[in-house]
C-alpha cells in the first residue's frame, strides 16, 4: 500500500462519515424534541403540503364546532324567549275564559282582565323587541338581515349589518349614487425620448417605492419599462410607454385609494427632469340609500378607512361594507343606481370549514300583532278585548290560533337546533378527530423509531471518533520509517 503524509485519505473519510452521522443525530435530536418529523420545509416538502393544508383545515373545522355551538346557543336563547311568551299566552288565555264567564263577572272584573291581558301583550311585545343574543336581536324581524347584490358589474361585494343611519334595515332596494371617484396615484416622468425604442444613456440607480432599479446607460426605454413591471408585486406600481413619438414613461399605482401612492428617486435624472416626484390616490365617497324601521335614509359611505383599504373599499360607522369595481367607480354617477336587494329577518349561520357551508334560518317574529292572525279575519292577538262576551270568545280564538302558531314555530325552531345544528357538531367533531389524525401521521413523529434511530447513531458517532482516531496515527508509521 502506499503511504503519504499531506493527504490522509483514511481520516478524510472517517471525517466526512463522522460529520454526516452528526447531522444525522441533530435531526433526530429535533424530532424527538419537538415531537414532529417535519420540522422545516427540507425535512419533507410535500408532507409539508399536505400537512399545512390540513392545519387549515383543522382550524377551521374547529372555529366551525364553535359556530355550530354559537348558533345552537342562539337558537336556545330565542326558544327560552319563545316558551316565556307561550307561558303568557297561557295566562292570558285563563283570563278569557274567566271574561267568558258573564253570569258571575262584572264590568269592573273584565275590565281588570282587559287591563292585566294589555299589560301581557305589551310583555310579548316587550319580549320581542328585547330578546337578543349580543348585539344581534333575534325576534323583530331584524335578525340575520341579507343584502344581495343585483347589480354585480358595480360592486364585487356589499355586507349590511342590521343598521344603517342608526336605524334597523328593513327589506328594500340599496341604491348609490357617486360624490367622489376614486383614482390611482399616477406620475409622469419627466425626460422625453423619440420612441419606445430609443437607447436610455444615463446610468444610475431609480428607486421606485423602496426598491432600486439600476439604469445601465445603454438600455432601451422599454426594457427599463420591464424592469419597473417585474418589481410591480412588490411596489404596486407599473409602467408604461406613453405617446406615439416623442413617448414618457408612466408610473401607476395598482389600488386605488389614499393609501396606496407612488414614491420615486431619480438623483441622476435617468427618467425624470427632477431627483424626486410623489403622488396619492383619492379614497372613493359615494352616498347609499336604503330603507329603514322609519324610512328611506342616505348615508356617506368613504374608501381607504382602514389602514391598508383599496379607495373603492367604501365603510360606513356602522361596519357596513360596499366593494366596488373599477367599473362601478367609473359608471356610477350622480344618479342614484340600484346596487342590491335588501332582504331582512333571516340569519346565516356558517356551520363549515368551507365558504359554502353555511346555512340560513328565518327567525320568527313575535309581536303580538304577528300573531293569532288566521283565526279571526282582520284580527289579531293585539286587538283582545275581553270587555263583552263576543270579545271573550273571540280571544279565545285568537289566544287559541297564536298558541298554535308559536307551538309550531317552536317545533320548527327546536327540528333545527336537534336535526341540523347539534347534527352538524357532531360530524365536525368526528371529522376534526379523524383529520387530527390524518395529520399528525403527515408531520408527527413516530418516538420510538427516532430514539432507536438515536440510539445507532449515538453508537455509530462513538465509533467514528475512534476510527477518525486511528486513521489520524497512520502517518506516524511513515515518521518510524524515517526515523529507522
Amino acid at each position: 500500500m502506499g503511504l503519504r503524509i499531506n493527504t490522509n485519505l483514511s481520516a478524510l473519510t472517517a471525517l466526512r462519515n463522522l460529520s454526516e452521522t452528526d447531522a444525522q443525530m441533530n435531526n433526530t435530536t429535533v424530532r424527538l424534541s419537538t415531537g414532529l418529523r417535519i420540522n422545516s420545509a427540507g425535512d419533507d416538502p410535500a408532507g409539508l403540503v399536505i400537512s399545512e393544508g390540513m392545519r387549515s383545515q383543522l382550524k377551521g373545522i374547529g372555529q366551525a364546532i364553535r359556530n355550530s355551538q354559537d348558533a345552537i346557543n342562539m337558537v336556545k336563547t330565542a326558544e327560552g324567549a319563545l316558551d316565556e311568551v307561550q307561558r303568557l299566552l297561557r295566562d292570558i288565555r285563563g283570563l278569557a275564559v274567566h271574561s267568558a264567564n258573564t253570569a258571575v263577572v262584572d264590568s269592573n272584573v273584565l275590565q281588570a282582565n282587559q287591563t292585566q291581558i294589555r299589560s301581557t301583550l305589551q310583555s310579548i311585545d316587550r319580549i320581542a323587541r328585547d330578546t337578543a343574543f349580543g348585539q344581534k336581536r333575534l325576534l323583530d324581524g331584524t335578525a340575520g338581515a341579507m343584502a344581495n347584490l343585483t347589480s354585480t358589474n358595480l360592486a364585487q361585494s356589499i355586507f349590511m349589518g342590521s343598521t344603517f343611519a342608526g336605524e334597523t334595515l328593513t327589506s328594500g332596494t340599496i341604491s348609490i349614487s357617486r360624490v367622489t371617484a376614486a383614482d390611482s396615484a399616477t406620475v409622469t416622468l419627466g425626460r422625453t425620448f423619440a420612441t419606445a425604442n430609443a437607447i436610455v444613456t444615463m446610468s444610475g440607480p431609480i428607486v421606485v417605492n423602496g426598491f432600486a432599479i439600476q439604469s445601465n446607460g445603454d438600455e432601451t426605454v422599454n426594457s427599463l419599462v420591464a424592469k419597473i413591471n417585474e418589481n410591480a408585486g412588490s411596489t404596486g406600481v407599473v409602467a408604461q410607454v406613453s405617446g406615439a413619438g416623442p413617448v414618457q414613461i408612466v408610473l401607476r399605482q395598482s389600488e386605488s385609494g389614499a393609501n396606496f401612492g407612488i414614491s420615486y428617486f431619480d438623483n441622476g435624472t435617468v427618467l425624470h427632469n427632477a431627483t424626486s416626484a410623489a403622488d396619492t390616490g383619492t379614497n372613493g365617497v359615494f352616498n347609499v340609500a336604503a330603507m329603514t324601521s322609519s324610512g328611506l335614509q342616505t348615508v356617506m359611505f368613504t374608501g381607504g378607512r382602514g389602514g391598508s383599504d383599496s379607495g373603492l373599499k367604501l365603510t360606513d360607522n356602522f361596519g357596513n361594507v360596499i366593494q366596488l369595481t373599477d367599473n362601478g367607480n367609473s359608471s356610477i354617477t350622480g344618479t342614484a343606481v340600484q346596487l342590491a336587494q335588501m332582504t331582512s329577518g333571516a340569519v346565516t349561520f356558517q356551520i363549515g370549514a368551507n365558504e359554502e357551508q353555511s346555512t340560513v334560518y328565518s327567525m320568527p317574529v313575535v309581536f303580538a300583532n304577528r300573531l293569532g292572525t288566521s283565526s279571526i279575519s282582520g284580527l289579531t292577538l293585539a286587538d283582545i278585548d275581553v270587555t263583552t262576551q263576543q270579545g271573550a270568545r273571540d280571544a279565545m280564538k285568537l289566544i287559541d290560533d297564536a298558541i298554535s302558531q308559536l307551538a309550531r314555530v317552536r317545533g320548527d325552531l327546536g327540528s333545527f337546533q336537534k336535526n341540523f345544528l347539534e347534527s352538524t357538531s357532531r360530524s365536525l367533531e368526528v371529522a376534526n378527530e379523524n383529520l387530527a389524525a390524518s395529520e399528525s401521521q403527515v408531520r408527527d413523529a413516530d418516538m420510538a423509531s427516532e430514539i432507536t434511530a438515536l440510539t445507532r447513531l449515538q453508537i455509530l458517532s462513538q465509533s467514528g471518533m475512534s476510527v477518525l482516531a486511528q486513521a489520524n496515527q497512520q502517518p506516524q508509521q511513515i515518521l518510524r520509517l524515517l526515523q529507522g
